[in-house]
């Protein structure tokens, strides 16, 4: 979906200070392109073949789009020939459209792994699609920020099943001609909608369901939600009812970011959930719309993406290397610039610096306190990932199928 988009204003997206991208899906641009000079600050070599085996001569991959570029879309940002070029392993890559899309790929078992946000990963290890690793293999993995390692989506009592390649919040963005006042609080989306009635734009997914969760966390603590993916029937329920008054309220439902900016460059809403792209496209946009993005005091959903190797991968060590190589400095710094992501290390920060001075700042890269409310995308299970044996939470069917209703489609 880059398709309609400028270059130049995407670049100024990845480049520009702000808060990360979610990544969304598009076209893979793995192809012919001048490889990357190389950065400072790698602390290992990018791809640091010894003790992977020997390459198998051929890489596929599930990916958003945007994970594995050649030069194409922007001459210099190539992190895939170096690695070619190192290992011998020729990266073919195939775009996912969602992830119920990167799952049903893996499940094919015709790739060898994927970049998957979180709300992919306990599919896919409950599911035994993915491989445990261990980490003390990679040698650019013990440069990973501490705050990036062992998570739950990616990490089962104790064993991990993927090293991290970036992260970054879902923002509420809003149009500062009409909200004059930086918001504090997503009330404007939610009790304060009729304020804005037609006019608010919102996420259309079921995860959305958690945005809903996060606000009550924070409005109805008496709720006792702590993880807005893990829900009781109680806590559904009331998340259910609040998303009802926002419907109420006749909000402009988006599945597409081009969508979204199309919205709110013509003036149809003017507050609403977002990927920071939106907001730095809307900036970038000639002439620019008046809008800003902002992490409310209450917190918000998010996403940290994970490289993981697929069951029975027909190239394992290709897969194993590459994994290395995203957590160099090098590949990690012009991968989370291009798509303005948070970098994973200190190592990729100093690299990027070199692409976009202030990176790492604008993106928090290193400020953990700045992720301690930002709630990266889950499965919602039935057993509300163990927390409590004696309670059960709604499924991620049970999710859809609400949604579904809710749309009434």
């Amino acid at each position: 979906v880059w398709a309609g988009l400028s270059i130049v204003a995407l670049i100024l997206a990845a480049c520009t200070s702000g808060p990360a991208a979610t990544p969304a899906p598009a076209t893979s641009a793995v192809g012919t392109g001048a490889p990357a000079t190389s950065a400072p600050g790698t602390d290992a070599p990018a791809t640091s073949g010894s003790g992977f085996g020997e390459g198998e001569g051929e890489l596929d991959l599930v990916i958003w789009g945007g994970y594995a570029e050649k030069g194409e879309t922007l001459e210099g940002f190539d992190w895939v020939t170096p690695f070619q070029e190192e290992t011998g392993c020729i990266v073919n890559a195939t775009a996912m459209t969602d992830s119920n899309n990167g799952v049903s790929l893996i499940q094919s078992g015709e790739y060898d792994g994927i970049s998957a946000s979180g709300d992919a990963t306990t599919r896919l290890i409950q599911g035994g699609f993915v491989e445990a690793i261990d980490t003390d293999e990679f040698p650019n993995y013990a440069n990973v920020f501490p705050g990036l390692k062992d998570l739950p989506h990616n990490t089962v009592d104790g064993v991990n099943y993927g090293v991290p390649h970036g992260r970054g919040p879902n923002l509420m963005t809003y149009n500062t001609e009409t909200i004059t006042e930086a918001p504090t609080s997503w009330d404007a989306v939610w009790e304060g909608g009729a304020d804005y009635d037609g006019k608010i734009s919102i996420y259309d997914s079921s995860i959305y369901i958690a945005d809903a969760a996060v606000h009550l966390m924070a409005t109805q603590p008496d709720l006792g939600i702590s993880d807005p993916y893990q829900l009781n029937q109680e806590q559904f329920d009331a998340a259910i009812e609040l998303l009802e008054q926002q419907a109420a309220n006749n909000p402009l439902y988006w599945s597409s970011y081009t969508a979204q900016i199309a919205s709110f460059a013509a003036g149809d809403v003017v507050v609403g959930t977002t990927w920071p792209l939106q907001v730095q496209l809307l900036k970038a946009n000639d002439p620019p719309v008046p809008v800003e993005g902002v992490k409310p005091d209450e917190g918000t959903t998010g996403w940290s993406d994970t490289w993981m190797l697929a069951k029975d991968a027909a190239h394992p060590n290709c897969m194993k290397m590459w994994m290395n190589h995203m957590m160099s400095a090098e590949a990690n710094a012009q991968a989370t610039v291009f798509f303005g992501e948070a970098a994973t290390s200190p190592q990729a920060c100093e690299a990027a610096e070199a692409l976009s001075p202030g990176h790492c700042d604008a993106q928090h890269a290193d400020d953990e306190e700045y992720w301690e409310n930002i709630y990266y995308w889950s499965t919602p299970q039935e057993d509300c990932k163990d927390e409590d044996p004696a309670t059960t939470c709604k499924t991620q069917d049970d999710w859809v199928q609400a949604w579904t209703t809710l749309r009434g489609s």
